[in-house]
Order: C-alpha cells, then sequence, then structure tokens
C-alpha cells in the first residue's frame, strides 16, 4: 500500500545539542509535546548535561544525550549517521546553528528522511559556497522564525522557496491569570528577560536606567538569565551607582511568576530572531518597551500593542520607560491590544502545528521515500 502522507504517524528526530535553556529550547518543548499529541514518534538528541534532557526525560521522550563540540566533532556525526540509518526517521529536524553545521556531513543515511532546520537568530549570514551548500542542497526545508530571518536567508543567497516563515508561540494559559505579588517598595519594577549575552543589549537598559535616575525616575530592575556577559554587567552596575536598584536573578524557571513581580518588560536586545520573551510578556499583561530589531516589530506594533526603540538607544529608551510609568492609561491600553494579540495569533499549538503540516508537505513534495511500501497509519487512530 502507497503510504499517504496526510495523516501518517511520522518519526521523528530533534537535534539541540545546545547546553542552554533559551526561547529556542522553549520552542523545541511545544513542539514536542504538540507532536506527542497528535501520536507522532518523536526522539531528541540533546546535550547530556542540558536543561532540555531533563524536561524532555520528564515527558518520556526517548533522549540521546550527547556533547557536540563543533561542526567538524566527528564521533557525533558518525552517531548521528548510525542512528539516522537505524532508526528510519521521517524527518529529521535540526533546532540551532550547531546541530545544523552538521548536515554537512551527515549524507543521507537512510534515503527517505527529510532534513529541517530552524533558524533563530537574525544575525547576517555570509554569501558564500558554505552557507549555500549547507542551507539549499543539505536540507529539505528551513523554517525561519521571522520574516526579518527570512529575508536574511534571502539575502544570503538562499533559495526563497525552501524557507517557510513560521512564528515562535507560547502557552498563554500561565500568564493570563498572574496575580501581582506583594511588593516591599513602592517603586515601580522593571524587568527582563534574555541570555546574558552582548546581542541582547542589557548594557543600554543599564544606561537608560541610569539616565532614568539623574531626571529623578526612580525604579528598581529585575534582569532574568545566565551567561558570559554578567560579570561585566555587574561591574557597570556598581560603576553607575546602581547597586541598590538592580537585581541579576540567575536562571528563572518560573516566568509567569517572575512577570506577576513586574510593572514592565523590557528588550533592549541589538539582534533579536522574534523574541519568545516578548510574547511571554505580552501574553502577562504587561506593558513593553523594546528594540526594533530582528522579529520583533512582527510581535509589537508601535504605539499600538508596545513603544519600540532604535537599538543601542539607551536615551530612547528611557523616554519610552520613561512614558509607560507616566500614562498608565495609555500603557494598560497597549498591554490589553498585545495580550489579544497574543492569544490570536502567537500560541504555541499554532507554532507546532505549522511545523507538522510542513514535515506532511516536505513529505509529498520530495516524492516517494524509503517508507513508500510500508502501510499506512492514520493519526489518532
Amino acid at each position: 500500500m502507497i503510504r499517504s502522507w496526510d495523516r501518517s504517524c511520522l518519526k521523528i528526530l530533534h537535534v539541540d545539542p545546545e547546553r542552554g535553556w533559551g526561547g529556542g529550547e522553549r520552542q523545541v518543548m511545544g513542539l514536542l509535546d504538540y507532536l506527542s499529541s497528535r501520536e507522532h514518534q518523536s526522539h531528541l538528541v540533546c546535550h547530556s548535561e542540558g536543561l532540555l534532557r531533563r524536561e524532555a526525560e520528564k515527558r518520556a521522550v526517548v533522549v540521546f544525550p550527547v556533547s557536540i563540540r563543533n561542526e567538524f566533532d566527528l564521533r557525533s556525526i558518525f552517531f548521528l549517521r548510525r542512528l539516522i540509518q537505524k532508526e528510519g526517521y521521517d524527518i529529521v529536524h535540526f533546532h540551532t546553528k550547531r546541530a545544523h553545521a552538521l548536515a554537512l556531513w551527515l549524507g543521507r543515511p537512510h534515503p527517505g528522511a527529510r532534513y529541517v532546520v530552524t533558524r533563530r537568530m537574525d544575525y547576517p549570514i555570509g554569501r558564500n559556497w558554505y552557507n549555500y551548500r549547507l542551507y539549499n542542497r543539505q536540507v529539505d526545508g528551513i523554517v525561519a522564525i521571522s520574516e526579518r530571518i527570512a529575508a536574511v536567508l534571502v539575502e544570503a543567497g538562499v533559495k526563497k522557496e525552501k524557507i517557510r516563515v513560521i512564528h515562535s508561540g507560547i502557552d498563554a494559559a500561565p500568564f493570563l491569570q498572574l496575580r501581582e505579588a506583594r511588593r516591599d517598595s513602592d517603586l515601580p519594577v522593571i524587568g527582563s528577560v534574555a541570555t546574558l549575552e552582548e546581542r541582547k543589549g542589557h548594557r543600554f537598559l543599564l544606561e537608560a536606567a541610569t539616565l532614568l535616575k539623574r531626571e529623578g525616575i526612580r525604579a528598581n530592575y529585575r534582569i532574568a538569565g545566565e551567561g558570559g556577559e554578567r560579570e561585566s554587567l555587574q561591574k557597570m552596575v556598581l560603576e553607575s551607582g546602581l547597586r541598590d536598584e538592580v537585581v541579576f536573578m540567575g536562571f528563572v524557571s518560573d516566568i509567569p511568576g517572575f512577570l506577576s513581580e513586574i510593572d514592565l518588560f523590557v528588550l533592549p536586545s541589538v539582534y533579536e530572531g522574534l523574541g519568545v520573551a516578548v510574547l511571554e510578556a505580552m501574553a502577562a499583561g504587561k506593558p513593553i518597551a523594546a528594540s526594533r530589531v530582528g522579529g520583533v516589530p512582527e510581535l509589537i506594533e508601535d504605539q499600538v500593542t508596545g513603544l519600540l526603540v532604535p537599538p543601542k538607544n539607551p536615551s530612547a529608551l528611557a523616554r519610552a520607560i520613561s512614558r509607560l510609568l507616566s500614562d498608565k492609561a495609555f500603557a494598560r491600553q497597549l498591554a490589553e491590544r498585545a495580550r489579544e494579540q497574543v492569544r490570536r495569533r502567537f500560541t504555541v499549538e499554532q507554532m507546532a502545528k505549522r511545523n507538522e503540516e510542513y514535515y506532511y508537505e516536505l513529505l509529498r513534495s520530495h516524492g516517494p521515500s524509503g517508507y513508500a511500501q510500508q502501510e499506512v497509519i492514520q493519526v489518532g487512530s
């Protein structure tokens, strides 16, 4: 019997070797949950010591722990080749840049598998033979999480027809019924959730905080996240006289709880593929000031669902924060519109369903695979 891909249960290998935990890993877990509910079989290759492994194992996902050092890690490449050949996956989904780089050396140990990569970052991509081959030859489809990322790919020479824009999504339910936490101070609390890396632009938030303090606008700042910039940012806090105002929270697992304790959310990124943290703040009903970079304008409409400012511009960021703090009716109006936007357009179910549909499309459009003679297994049967 020829296999119909329209409702077949799929066998999917997901590859995310990052040790850290960020918006991308939250998207992977949301996708795994949805695919499981649809009776697809998912396996996960991930870092042996990463939080993603622990979260996946809680959900009884089959996990293959690895430590991939770089795209030339022969041990990992051989492991993946054997795994793909042995398990006979329908889809191999690379979720990070490092995972995708391995595709250059993997070949097609199982000819029926379709390779998909998700591109989450809006960094410029070099227009060269390496990227041409990596994107146009080594994978069958590319998921860009924003229109901006899709444009960056096309500018680098990636074929437009190979790209599918699928925005990230969140489970809004935990954020919709938040209760405001008790306060030890009457000062407003400004929060940010992001990896402590240069691309996230925390230094510009601290510079904005310094400007606001000079103008007599006092606030407390809570910064959630870990990363390589922590030490330099803490030094900047001390040098700027913000020791009493700024708290570095470290890694925060309870994001709804964190958001319940703040009045205003800020994302001062220099680069941002889309911004899962922005989606979560939108769902929580928090007024938002964010950089106009990457895919953020696809989430936030300036003056309608939040305020957008030029990146690397602490003065503009300070003005946006000041306006949201001083005009509470305006801030509340923005937040209510933003919350409705998330519920309509950016749910994790919508994201996952579009990935599932893309899997089927790739399997159909590339003709009969090595599974073409297998018996049909219907989703939900």
